[in-house]
């Protein structure tokens, strides 16, 4: 019997070695594509650790510029901050205080780091109402979207004063991103850029944010963010804010809804940024924790996969970590 030959095609010399892989590699990931979430709560004299996702902590705004400073060391591109309030009203009140936690948190990075990291702030109520939806209420218990968007542009002047380098608008109210964008311009904050989590998605992989956020939420966002039956919506969202003027747009979650951020990708002017979600996190962790899978090269892949699909950025609770095992493998 005769070994057949194979042919002049061999796509695995390109494969042979380490060094011929780092070389064709078509998709790479590095530190300054990464932003890392950060929760900090208010009232706490120490880090709270979080039971759903391991290695995440609830910060003090002591710990807070801490994580900070590792953050810019390691040199990834961006922090982004949300606040766990004391109390809670059904306006949301604390969002929009000057001395509200995740206002003065912004303030603190800051001044903690400057310009070494984007220093991002979550634009949302949900954090901040006693009812955990991401607006104002109306008498039946619905969201109000046009009374929503006066507490937004509100909200996006109190972080634009507080030092925001960019708001990062996940409500996912209609008009929100032209709204803020038009608060922001008429206060004299031309600087700030706008993030609209354009295609956010009703998702069960929001689960451990909840805790995170410590959520008062009781229902769900349905009628309000994405149906995640539908693909080719994605595209009318994201093409309404452009419009509107959002300098980035984010597709989340982001490795349930690769097709979308693919899609989107391909088709969109500006910067498209990808969340990989609490839930991406806590699965990954869970099963690593078990021996089920190797830690690092399933955090790396997961992230890889994001920026293979188009993401120019991502944002990971990993951000940090990933940063330093990519500077070892350099």
């Amino acid at each position: 019997m005769t070994t057949p030959t194979p042919g002049r095609l061999r796509p695995r010399r390109l494969r042979r070695t380490p060094a011929l892989r780092r070389l064709t590699a078509q998709t790479r990931l590095h530190a300054a594509d990464l932003v890392l979430p950060v929760f900090v709560r208010e009232g706490l004299d120490e880090p709270h650790a979080l039971t759903s996702m391991p290695g995440v902590l609830q910060h003090t705004r002591d710990s807070l510029r801490r994580e900070a400073v590792r953050a810019a060391e390691a040199g990834i591109g961006g922090i982004m901050l949300f606040g766990v309030p004391a109390h809670r009203d059904a306006i949301g009140s604390g969002a929009t205080d000057p001395d509200g936690i995740l206002n003065v948190a912004i303030a603190d990075v800051v001044a903690e780091v400057g310009d070494a990291l984007v220093v991002q702030a979550d634009l949302c109520l949900d954090e901040f109402t006693d009812h955990g939806h991401c607006g104002v209420l109306t008498a039946d218990g619905t969201v109000d979207n046009d009374a929503t968007l006066e507490r937004y542009a509100a909200m996006a002047l109190a972080q634009a004063q507080a030092g925001a380098h960019l708001v990062g608008l996940s409500g996912m109210m209609d008009g929100q991103t032209g709204v803020v964008r038009d608060a922001l311009d008429a206060a004299g904050h031309h600087e700030v850029a706008v993030l609209a989590y354009a295609a956010k998605y009703a998702s069960a992989f929001y689960g451990p944010f909840r805790e995170a956020v410590e959520s008062q939420l009781d229902g769900d966002r349905r009628t309000y963010q994405m149906d995640p039956a539908n693909r080719r919506e994605a595209a009318r969202e994201v093409a309404i804010d452009v419009a509107e003027g959002a300098d980035v747009v984010m597709v989340k979650p982001a490795m349930s809804y690769l097709d979308v951020l693919a899609d989107v990708a391909a088709s969109t002017p500006v910067p498209v940024w990808a969340y990989q979600v609490s839930g991406e996190y806590a699965m990954i962790e869970a099963a690593s924790a078990r021996g089920w899978i190797g830690r690092r090269s399933a955090v790396t892949e997961s992230v890889l996969s994001i920026r293979r699909a188009g993401a120019d950025a991502v944002l990971t609770y990993w951000a940090t970590e990933l940063a330093g095992w990519l500077a070892e493998e350099r």
